[in-house]
């Protein structure tokens, strides 16, 4: 069970919003656990992410045979694909502006941090490096992208600026 857990903006929602995985689908219901809703029903989907502003969920899904980012509108309506490689596209992390998502990509044959517009545009390799990356985290101003690496032969935390330069092991 993966829960993610918002507090609405008064313009978003009247109500404090729950969203997790169960059963390979993403599940929306309020803070009290009532009014359980399933917004998927395809092949396993998880990790899901609210964006800032309560309006939009980003997930990963295996529905089209590997990994894929997808962001739907918080009823389940829209769900659009954002990612399309032959590897897989995990850990979406809404950046607190809600113009970016960052993830864990393993196109480049290990996994790196990538970012991303919130449409799907621009997708950019952030940590590009020989070592395994993962589990991106914004800043709450958005400057700064926080995720495990294991570039110094164990796993670290680093810190990046969120153009991908300046990273440094906090660990």
């Amino acid at each position: 069970l993966v829960l993610a857990v918002v507090v609405a903006s008064a313009e978003a929602q009247a109500e404090s919003k729950i969203a997790f995985e169960r059963g390979g689908d993403i599940y929306v219901m309020n803070a009290d656990g009532s009014n359980q809703t399933r917004l998927t029903n395809q092949p396993y989907n998880s990790r899901a992410q609210w964006s800032p502003d309560a309006t939009k969920i980003a997930f990963d899904s295996t529905r089209n045979g590997n990994y894929e980012i997808y962001v739907m509108d918080a009823d389940g309506s829209n769900e659009t694909r954002l990612t399309n490689q032959p590897d897989g596209n995990y850990y979406p992390a809404w950046s607190p502006d809600g113009n970016k998502i960052a993830f864990r990509s393993f196109r480049d044959g290990n996994y790196e941090i990538y970012v991303m517009d919130a449409d799907g545009s621009n997708q950019t390799n952030l940590t590009n490096n020989s070592s395994f990356d993962q589990s991106p985290a914004w800043s709450p101003d958005g400057s700064k992208i926080a995720f495990r690496s294991f570039t110094d032969g164990s796993w670290e935390i680093y810190v990046m600026d969120a153009d991908g330069s300046n990273q440094t092991n906090l660990t």
